[in-house]
């Protein structure tokens, strides 16, 4: 199977590998075949054994230095898209769709719709209120992490709230 790795870290030697099946893997370094170490975004092409990636080679034809080299791979997660759709969208969940949490995303959606039609009988504007504030916070958060640490709490745990 082929993928990329999300994340990996020398101190536990273990890493975590996005399959083009959307599934994760877990992996250990005994379970890397190459000489160059493994590297977050690289592309790989690796044996799945349940959830864990066993006997993990650099993907043919990405050459040996194959990753992004620091520059944002195509499979990224911007930090800044994230948070200014959620400061500007926020209400309508469209943060959480562009991050892939899909039931947040709805969640939002519903409840702004119920939000605006209720809000003839004020009570909509409160729950208005209440969206629009959870997209304000969590583009915030999302804006004033470091740029690893958003992918590692977002991208790799799937954080889906705050």
């Amino acid at each position: 199977m082929k993928g990329y790795i999300l994340d990996y870290t020398v101190q536990t030697n273990s890493g975590i590998i996005s399959g083009d099946d959307n599934q994760r893997y877990n992996f250990r370094g005994a379970d890397w075949k190459e000489t160059e170490p493994p590297r977050r975004g690289m592309r790989v092409d690796f044996a799945a054994v349940g959830d864990a990636a066993m006997e993990i080679y650099t993907e043919i034809g990405a050459g040996r230095s194959a990753g992004y080299g620091g520059a944002a791979p195509a499979y990224a997660k911007s930090k800044i898209a994230a948070g200014l759709l959620a400061i500007l969208l926020g209400g309508l969940g469209i943060h959480k769709f562009y991050l892939g949490y899909t039931l947040p995303g709805v969640i939002l959606l519903v409840t702004t719709i119920v939000g605006a039609i209720t809000s003839i009988i004020l009570i909509g504007i409160f729950i208005l209120f209440a969206t629009w504030a959870i997209g304000l916070v969590e583009g915030i958060l999302y804006l004033t992490k470091a740029d690893d640490e958003f992918e590692q709490v977002y991208v790799v745990q799937r954080k889906q709230w705050f």
